[in-house]
């Protein structure tokens, strides 16, 4: 998958086809048909970028250091060497020989003149003196001469040191020191890189006058400068240590440059010399160490001294080794080469602080080769002598001699080299090749310079013929000291009869011990005397902090990325390049020869000897080509190199043949059936790995940017560093697409038969699996090396700072595998290609260009996918630019088409973005349908949508996709927004009727929302719409989704008041009545109780109005209207209760909490009678409940009555005023109750009220009761009933004459009322209803028993009868 898209991409979708077949593909030019991006399977790049870095842990640990193999167990002194013919194990190679220029000879044009020369390899010059004239001879460019003749004395010695900060112009980089015998001279020099003859750089530099000067009496030679510029020296006659002291102008307390004199301290050296020094022990050497900020002395009698410089003209003396003679004599007890008077250091070499683990500091090399080695005293790992450690703790561990490293004491005379020897036998017990007995020893006696350089060793002395030198080199031999993993090396339990061992026992080859230092030793003849030696500077690729690091030594896994380390011995006669020859080297003079002579011995013993997988990783160097393959000149750095076809056919056969077969490891479960294995890769597999991990590891953990001057962030690696490194792998890519076969068994493999078939294809698989995902990180980086380099040329920094901070952060933050290997490099890749593309867009730049490079430099940082889409985003500029409405859709559209293609790949920002635009232009089909197919393309399997329709549940991992969907959802609703706001502000103007008009943009962008078939957008809208109140003319439309969105959880009141309208419109009551019916009895909808009533209310209305023959559903609907009115009567009655109740819903405690829940809830009327009316004692509440539910029980009704008549009663009141009570009470339960027998049981009413008559005659008048009961609603006939009844019973109370004459007299007053009541005009008891001849009869009858004395009530009844007669 690209991961340079130019918005967001969700790895999520699920491919159709393998991911494995498209690493062939990346790097190919961009089609015209779009094909799918293919797939960047993070995970298998990480899985390799973990491999690689295993290669760097082995790397950092198969060879020790130098410090681990002087110091092993009872290796006090060693000698171990191997001594080789002039074969292709041969360790140095001597590479040219450059004459000095013939323009110099003129200058020797007397017999008299004195010359001197050296070496200023850091300036690319040699030196050379004539008398008082000093030339610099360019050897790189071989003739160019510069002079300087400014001085009138002879120059002695010339050296070039750090200026002090500060004190010169920023032109001036170094400072050429030129000694005299009576002065000291200090020129400026700066230097800049040219390109010279061949396309080689040099550098061309410029001198500056300093009028710096002093005058000495004493000659100064051995110059040495510090890191922060000062420069110390020591005199020829007196061998004193001085201090060339300079400052930028003169003062008070100093002059502007001035020598001081250390030996006799800063004081004296200001005055006079008067006597001659002591001529006891003379500083012959000055040595800088500028990682350990000290330096070293060593005098004519071999002793050393250390000190460090301790602020202005100070220096601190930290220690003097002297008697190193017995010092070494008692590390190596009788060796023949170390006697008085051959003990002679004739150098001090610094060793790196990267070369050691274990702090070897110093090397100190003697007249006869022996080399002594120096480490701090135990105690400590790291000896330096910082500015910051002004303690005493500084000196507290002082260096010691840790070492004695004896010369070879079998090398071949030079003249004996070329005389080809090799034993017949196969590697034996003495690894080192014996010279043929006829030749002797060449003994080293007489040496005179010395180089060191990262564990290599060259040192001169003169040749046993005039005008020739004999050069000593020797370097590790990485075979005897390194753990490659040989199969074939002699268990070596003594070193060979040449090489007795001193002082110790010999080392054993035990498992845990380090292996001592063995050294390839060699002779080598150069033309002329020796007059200066120097290692070649090189631009070596600093060490990583975060990768782990191989020691300097360990030149196998720095031959494929660095140029080979060589020296330069200054001589009479020119300047002779001796190269360091790498394994590498032998390995090609080895095919070479296997390929001239058929001899296939030397290539086995170099597998053997070097081990099967590093001679596979060498070998694929080899048969693809590398930039470093040829120890050739400055020239061909950065050249690809590639050997003859016919060598590269020998080295990828041999790589093919020595990388054997995969294997499987079982492994068993004890106790068990079960058995679970790994695959051993073969070593073409191993070798693969190696190679890749040597060549990337430069930069592969370095961070991508670092800060730069001004502020932006800039490139941290190198530009040259990675187009090199880009080169070795694209070679390697192409070796290996060519060679597909390489990775695959033969089907003749002989050693397939003797594993079982499945665990044979196992391993086959398990090493095919690892070598593809190291294939892919292979096209990865290349791809990679590209884009960063695409984004150099962009301006990176420039890039960076227009990203948001979050990428920023991420940037900045970055490494190299990062980038190549993580989501967060995906992230980033793809902002800061999106930035490049909107550079282009907004300078009106085509993105064809720049799209096409990216497709073929670096395919998986930008697919056809981003491809598409910049050129989406083109059409849009082009829509803007386009005064055409035509051309304009046109343009529009097919940007529409080409975003919906990508639309899985947008990230969202850019999609708002698209959406903006095509607002601003009017463009509604795709400012709607744009964000609705993005919304489809990023939840491709639905998953969000799932969420959505199961309630969207908390916490659920689906929810992510539900609202990536919402958040394209909210754009669609913006684009309605914004064309609502442009129609409304043009709805005062008069609309022109074009496709651009606001109204129609409007509409047409409505109807394609509405057009959807996405539920869950409609849902939305829908919300959209209601929350705009716009609300009826949504149900007005009745869109498709509407019902479903209404009725979908969770359930709200505006949801539902919107359904129930949606069926009442729709001609569906029923199921408008159900909806009402559910809000109003739902407990979890917050209503009031009188909303839940008027509900219910709406409910038994709608349900009213269901016709008959809808759906057949008409007896279903009588049930639940039937219900539905049983419900609203209980909540009447509810309502009730809790309007009786309010007065006291502020109450503390149950009571007040009890009268809230009336109003939350629907209650039944148990729950009513119960909670209610019995526990707040509310008797008219228990009638009406009675009455509602109409349930009949004398036992539970006549009680309530009793207590309502109790109630009214006053106690110590009057007759009257409790009649009055009584009225009160009664009469308004009888008109409201009345005929319910549930409620109002007449015959217990009247038996209270004509008790209450009875008991009070005296103070009522007579026909109270039947007039009572009349007011209650009774009918005339029901009382006179009932009266009559009780006027005929003989029972208690009426078993008294007085009280029957008492009833008598009511019934008279209630006929009388009854007549007169039927005879008024619109009366409600009707004159046909008056039962007359029942009256009569009845009349006669009461007037026979009425007591003669009740003469009032006679005369009622005789009206009556008159009435009777008179109207009826």
């Amino acid at each position: 998958m690209a991961s340079s898209l130019p918005f967001a991409v969700s790895y999520s979708y699920r491919p159709s086809q393998s991911s494995g077949s498209n690493n062939a593909s990346l790097l190919r030019p961009a089609q015209v048909q779009a094909r799918p991006a293919p797939i960047l399977d993070l995970p298998g790049l990480q899985a390799a970028s973990r491999v690689l870095h295993d290669q760097f842990l082995k790397d950092a640990q198969i060879i020790p250091d130098v410090g681990e193999m002087l110091t092993t167990p009872g290796g006090q002194s060693s000698a171990s060497y191997s001594v080789f013919p002039d074969d292709y194990r041969v360790p140095f190679q001597k590479r040219r020989l450059v004459g000095i220029p013939e323009a110099l000879f003129q200058y020797y044009n007397t017999t008299n003149v004195t010359s001197h020369m050296g070496l200023i390899p850091d300036i690319e010059r040699v030196w050379i003196s004539i008398d008082h004239k000093l030339f610099l001879w360019d050897y790189v460019e071989g003739q160019e001469i510069s002079s300087f003749v400014d001085q009138p004395d002879v120059i002695t010695h010339v050296a070039v040191v750090k200026p002090k900060p500060g004190v010169f112009i920023d032109e001036i980089s170094s400072i050429m020191v030129i000694c005299t015998p009576v002065s000291v001279l200090l020129i400026g020099l700066s230097t800049s890189s040219v390109v010279g003859p061949n396309n080689r750089p040099r550098k061309d530099i410029k001198m500056y006058a300093t009028d710096m000067t002093v005058a000495t009496d004493i000659e100064m030679t051995s110059v040495a400068g510090t890191q922060d510029g000062r420069i110390f020296m020591c005199g020829s006659q007196d061998g004193a240590l001085y201090e060339l002291h300079y400052q930028q102008s003169e003062s008070w307390f100093g002059k502007r440059v001035q020598l001081i004199n250390h030996s006799v301290g800063g004081v004296q050296s200001l005055f006079p010399r008067f006597t001659a020094p002591s001529q006891e022990d003379r500083i012959v050497s000055v040595v800088a160490d500028l990682s350990r900020h000290c330096f070293y002395t060593l005098t004519a009698k071999n002793t050393i001294s250390v000190y460090r410089p301790n602020g202005e003209k100070a220096i601190q003396h930290v220690q003097t080794m002297s008697n190193l003679y017995k010092s070494a004599q008692e590390k190596a007890p009788g060796s023949p080469v170390l006697t008085p008077s051959n003990f002679s250091i004739i150098g001090l070499h610094v060793l790196d602080p990267a070369e050691s683990r274990s702090g070897v500091q110093l090397m100190a090399v003697t007249l006869n080769g022996v080399r002594l080695y120096f480490a701090p005293s135990a105690g400590g790992y790291s000896y330096s002598y910082t500015p910051s450690s002004s303690n005493a703790s500084a000196a507290s561990r002082p260096l010691q001699l840790i070492h004695v490293r004896l010369p070879p004491s079998n090398l071949l005379h030079p003249d004996e080299q070329s005389i080809i020897f090799r034993p017949a036998i196969s590697y034996g017990a003495a690894r080192a090749a014996q010279p043929p007995p006829t030749s002797r020893p060449f003994v080293i006696s007489g040496l005179e310079n010395s180089c060191y350089l990262d564990g290599l060793t060259i040192s001169a002395q003169p040749g046993d013929t005039d005008g020739t030198d004999f050069l000593l080199c020797t370097a590790p031999d990485l075979t005897r000291i390194g753990t490659l993993g040989q199969l074939n090396l002699p268990q070596q339990h003594q070193m060979p009869s040449q090489q007795p061992t001193y002082g110790g026992a010999p080392y054993n080859s035990g498992g845990n011990q380090r292996p001592p230092l063995t050294e390839y030793a060699t002779l080598l003849a150069i033309p002329g005397r020796t007059w200066a030696m120097a290692s070649v500077p090189r631009s070596s690729t600093a060490a990583s902090s975060s990768t782990p690091s191989p020691v300097v030594t360990n030149e196998l896994a720095s031959q494929f990325s660095e140029t080979p380390r060589q020296f330069m011995i200054l001589t009479n006669v020119g300047l002779t390049f001796l190269a360091k020859r790498r394994a590498l080297d032998y390995l090609k003079a080895v095919i070479e020869e296997v390929q001239a002579e058929g001899a296939v011995q030397p290539i086995i013993e170099f597998r053997d000897s070097f081990g099967r997988d590093q001679t596979c990783a060498m070998l694929l160097g080899l048969a693809s080509g590398n930039t470093f393959l040829d120890i050739g000149d400055q020239s061909t750095i950065g050249t690809l190199s590639t050997v003859s076809p016919d060598i590269a056919n020998v080295a990828k056969q041999a790589f093919y043949d020595f990388g054997e077969r995969p294997i499987w490891a079982e492994r068993m479960t004890y106790g068990t059936s079960d058995s679970s294995g790994s695959a051993i890769f073969s070593g073409r597999r191993e070798g693969l790995a190696i190679y890749f991990a040597r060549l990337v590891r430069p930069c592969w953990k370095e961070k991508l940017t670092k800060p730069s001057p001004l502020g932006l962030q800039q490139s941290n690696i190198e530009e040259n560093l990675l187009v090199t490194m880009q080169k070795n792998l694209q070679a390697v890519k192409d070796f290996l697409d060519k060679n597909p076969h390489l990775f695959h068994s033969s089907p003749g493999d002989p050693s397939v038969a003797r594993t079982a078939a499945g665990n044979d294809q196992e391993a086959w698989k398990a090493e095919q699996s690892s070598v593809a995902q190291l294939q892919s990180l292979l096209n990865r980086t290349i791809e990679a090396i590209s884009f960063i380099l695409l984004l150099n040329d962009y301006r990176l920094g420039e890039l960076i700072a227009q990203c948001d901070p979050d990428t920023q952060k991420l940037v900045t933050s970055m490494t190299f595998e990062d980038l190549v290997t993580t989501q967060n490099g995906v992230t980033v890749s793809r902002a800061l290609v999106n930035i490049v593309i909107d550079q282009q867009i907004g300078q009106q730049i085509s993105v064809d260009t720049i799209s096409e490079v990216l497709q073929q430099r670096c395919g998986s940082f930008c697919s056809t996918d981003d491809v598409m889409l910049y050129k989406a985003r083109e059409n849009v500029r082009k829509a803007i630019e386009s005064r055409n409405p035509a051309e304009r859709q046109n343009w529009l559209g097919e940007s529409l088409r080409l975003f919906t293609k990508g639309a899985r790949i947008l990230e969202f920002d850019k999609i708002r973005e698209i959406c903006g635009e095509y607002q601003q232009l009017g463009y509604a089909k795709g400012a709607v349908e744009l964000p609705l197919s993005c919304a489809q393309a990023l939840d491709p399997d639905n998953i969000g949508l799932e969420y959505w329709y199961s309630g969207s549940p908390p916490n659920d991992t689906r929810r992510d996709f539900s609202q990536k969907r919402i958040r394209c959802y909210e754009l669609v609703l913006d684009s309605l927004n914004v064309f609502e706001d442009k129609a409304s502000k043009n709805a005062n103007s008069q609309g022109q009727g074009a496709a651009d008009d606001p109204e129609i943009v409007r509409s047409h962008a409505y109807d394609l929302a509405f057009s959807s078939e996405d539920e869950m957008f409609h849902c939305t809208m829908y919300d959209w719409l209601i929350e705009r109140g716009l609300a009826d003319e949504l149900l007005a439309m009745r869109p498709p989704f509407i019902e479903a969105h209404l009725k979908r959880e969770p359930v709200t009141v505006p949801k539902f008041q919107l359904l129930w309208q949606f069926y009442v419109k729709d001609g569906q009551p029923l199921r408008a009545a159900e909806v009402l019916a559910l809000l109003a009895e739902s407990p979890e909808i917050d209503l009031s109780l009188e909303q839940r009533l008027e509900y219910l209310t709406l409910a038994v209305g709608n349900a009213k109005s269901h016709p008959v023959t809808v759906g057949g559903r008409h007896e279903t609907a009588i049930a639940f209207l039937t219900d539905l009115e049983e419900k609203l009567d209980v909540a009447q009655v509810q309502l009730e209760v809790y309007n009786t109740l309010l007065p006291h819903i502020n109450d503390q405690g149950e009571a007040g909490d009890k009268i809230k829940l009336l109003n939350k809830s629907l209650l039944n009327m148990s729950e009513l009678y119960q909670f209610y009316a019995e526990a707040f004692d509310l008797p008219i509440i228990k009638l009406l409940i009675l009455h509602v539910s109409e349930h009949r029980d004398q036992h539970v009704v006549e009680p309530i009555w009793d207590r309502i008549y109790e109630d009214a009663l006053e106690k110590d009141a009057d007759a009257q005023t409790n009649a009055d009570h009584i009225i009160a009470s009664f009469v308004p339960l009888g008109k409201r109750f009345y005929p319910s027998e549930s409620a109002f049981p007449l015959r217990h009413v009247a038996k209270k009220l004509v008790t209450f008559a009875l008991d009070n005659k005296a103070h009522l008048p007579s026909g109270w009761v039947p007039r009572v009961l009349v007011q209650c609603g009774v009918p005339y006939s029901e009382v006179w009933d009932l009266l009559h009844a009780m006027y005929d019973s003989q029972t208690p109370p009426f078993e008294a004459q007085s009280r029957v004459q008492i009833m008598s007299e009511d019934i008279a007053v209630l006929l009388s009322d009854w007549l007169e009541e039927a005879k008024r005009p619109q009366s409600l008891v009707a004159r046909g209803e008056v039962p007359v001849g029942r009256i009569d009869i009845a009349v006669d009858q009461y007037l026979s028993e009425l007591e003669p004395s009740r003469t009032e009530t006679k005369a009622i009844y005789e009206g009556i009868k008159r009435q009777l007669r008179r109207n009826w």
